[in-house]
């Protein structure tokens, strides 16, 4: 190795190059032919593995190992022999620069740490997405068992890390640390806690740039524009910036919409109030006159024959049209509504859909409208929204039935 390493300097010295170039150009030589040599067995390493850990794959029962490669397990072990490649002969490459071979030894030493934390999470995280295809797992908190155990892996490959950078034993450098834990954690305090917030925030993906959050403590309702150590800045929908501190993201409650936009539905939940004086059995002459409103002509014609053949079964008086059984005007209304949204247009038939009464109240009874939008951008659900209560509003003299109105007494 030793007439390798110098091979290329006797041949530039006798090129007539000075000492001083020839050791620059020779490391320089070495150092490619190293980098180049690295490279080519990390990419046979990595098609190796990959075809080995694809063919065990298709041969075994269990997606374990598919999960294995989904998380990139077998591609990052890959790596592992060129960084060996590399820290073993760095020295005969820099044997004539001994600064410049301490820097680069620590520098693969960190590399060496930080590809270690990613095989660990890497498997970690696959263990995670396993156990969460089994029935019995899926209700438990497998994210934060693994979270606790990268949380630990990282404050060990950190302390490794700087043990590297300073030169202090592992041991030494966390007893130390140890002890000025107390004032580090009175000084840094906003940022220990934004640190932490930010790990969990990312890692359980909580809140992402570009999302819509409405966090009513802090007046905050708008797109995210902004994540980092500290603070985290939301656009509100009138332009004004709100700063959120990032650990109040994991210490209080907030609405994030990104759900609503993923689903391809923005919810409608709205009702009228109708008095409870206007709500009637419909009567024969009442029921001919519904049979022309289209939507519900069909229905009005079923229900009606399956009402009077009960009655007639039965041998229900129907002088007094509480007897027996009946159609009534509020009953009717709220199935017309029913049909008017199947067939909206702008309604998503494939999110819950319905039109339902509820609990009265001193001023009526509430009809509400619960569906969603096909169109989750704010203005056109606002317009879908004024589309359907104008015509709910409008609609509702023609079944006999008023909409609560508050009487203010006039003071004149």
């Amino acid at each position: 190795m030793l007439s390798i390493r110098h091979y290329i300097y006797d041949l530039l010295i006798e090129k007539g190059f000075s000492d001083t170039t020839a050791q620059y150009l020779n490391m320089l030589a070495l150092l490619l032919a190293l980098l180049i040599v690295a490279f080519i067995v990390d990419y046979i390493t990595k098609r190796i593995l990959w075809k080995f850990s694809a063919g065990v794959a298709k041969r075994t029962k269990t997606n374990f190992d598919d999960i294995l490669i989904s998380n990139k397990l077998p591609r990052n072990i890959a790596h592992i022999i060129p960084l060996i490649i590399l820290i073993e002969f760095v020295p005969d490459v820099f044997s004539d620069f001994a600064y410049f071979e301490n820097i680069v030894e620590k520098t693969l030493k960190i590399i060496a740490i930080l590809l270690t934390l990613r095989i660990i999470r890497s498997f970690l995280n696959s263990v995670k997405d396993y156990l969460k295809t089994l029935p019995r797992y899926k209700d438990k908190p497998i994210d934060s068992y693994i979270q606790v155990f990268m949380i630990f892996g990282w404050i060990l490959g950190i302390f490794a890390i700087f043990s590297i950078l300073t030169g202090v034993t592992f041991i030494k450098f966390a007893f130390t640390l140890g002890t000025a834990s107390a004032v580090i954690l009175l000084i840094f305090k906003d940022t220990i806690l934004g640190f932490v917030a930010s790990i969990q925030v990312s890692i359980n993906d909580m809140v992402r740039i570009g999302d819509w959050i409405t966090f009513e403590k802090y007046g905050a309702d708008g797109d995210v524009i902004e994540i980092n150590l500290a603070t985290v800045k939301v656009q509100n929908w009138d332009k004004t910036i709100t700063t959120i501190p990032t650990y109040a993201l994991i210490s209080d409650s907030f609405k994030n919409w990104r759900g609503m936009m993923n689903s391809g539905g923005r919810r409608i939940k709205r009702s009228v109030i109708i008095k409870t004086s206007t709500i009637k059995f419909l009567t024969d002459e009442d029921i001919e006159r519904f049979k022309k409103i289209e939507l519900i002509s069909n229905y009005i014609e079923q229900r009606s024959k399956e009402i009077k053949k009960y009655n007639t079964e039965k041998g229900v008086d129907k002088s007094i049209l509480i007897n027996g059984r009946n159609l009534t005007n509020f009953g009717v209304f709220r199935k017309y509504l029913q049909t008017y949204m199947d067939n909206h247009s702008a309604i998503n038939k494939e999110m819950t859909l319905m039109v339902r009464q509820l609990e009265p109240t001193p001023q009526g009874i509430p009809m509400e409208i619960y569906a969603f939008s096909s169109d989750i951008r704010w203005e056109n659900y606002e317009y879908i929204i004024g589309d359907v209560f104008d015509h709910v509003l409008a609609s509702v003299n023609y079944f006999d039935l008023e909409i609560y109105e508050l009487a203010v007494a006039s003071t004149d």
